[in-house]
């Protein structure tokens, strides 16, 4: 019983491949004649005209006449120890402050006390101590020194190299944190 059903099976697949193959030769066209008519028309047409090329500049040479002028790519060294030197250096005798240690966009300032003569910033740490500054006690690790204080920040100037062997300095502050 088993070997009957699987003959007609078999025969049943057989006539579904050939109708298949029957189906996809019919579908072929002998011959390209039509494609090669619509080609030969395309061909046939004329395009738009293409505007012509402008015509070329003489190249004309630039005397460089520089040659015994500064390089502009290396730096600067003049007689006064550069470009832009203020005369400021480190104080590298002065005694570092506990502030010191921290970057200046980590300390926060927290609020102020005293008054208008005598008044006292509260910055803090990153690790949570609060510390109380006053008018030229140090922060950041530039060498920022607070020039300074009100109610709602702690203005400072730090010193940073200025690329040619000198220092400048560069005003900065730290606003109060509202958070």
């Amino acid at each position: 019983m088993m070997t009957v059903q699987t003959s007609k099976l078999n025969q049943m697949l057989g006539r579904c491949g050939l109708l298949t193959l029957l189906l996809t030769q019919s579908a072929c066209v002998p011959g390209t004649r039509d494609l090669e008519q619509d080609i030969a028309l395309v061909k046939a047409k004329r395009g738009a005209p293409v505007d012509p090329l402008p015509p070329m500049k003489d190249y004309e040479p630039y005397p460089y006449t520089a040659y015994n002028m500064r390089d502009p790519f290396s730096p600067f060294v003049g007689d006064a120890g550069g470009e832009g030197d203020s005369g400021v250096s480190p104080d590298s005798s002065r005694v570092r402050e506990t502030l010191e240690g921290f970057p200046l966009d980590a300390l926060d300032m927290v609020g102020t006390m005293g008054t208008d003569a005598s008044t006292v910033a509260l910055v803090k740490d990153p690790d949570g101590v609060v510390h109380r500054v006053n008018v030229d006690n140090y922060l950041g690790q530039s060498e920022g020194r607070i020039t300074a204080i009100f109610e709602d920040r702690i203005d400072l100037v730090e010193l940073i190299p200025n690329g040619s062997g000198g220092w400048m300095e560069r005003p900065a502050s730290i606003a109060l944190d509202e958070g």
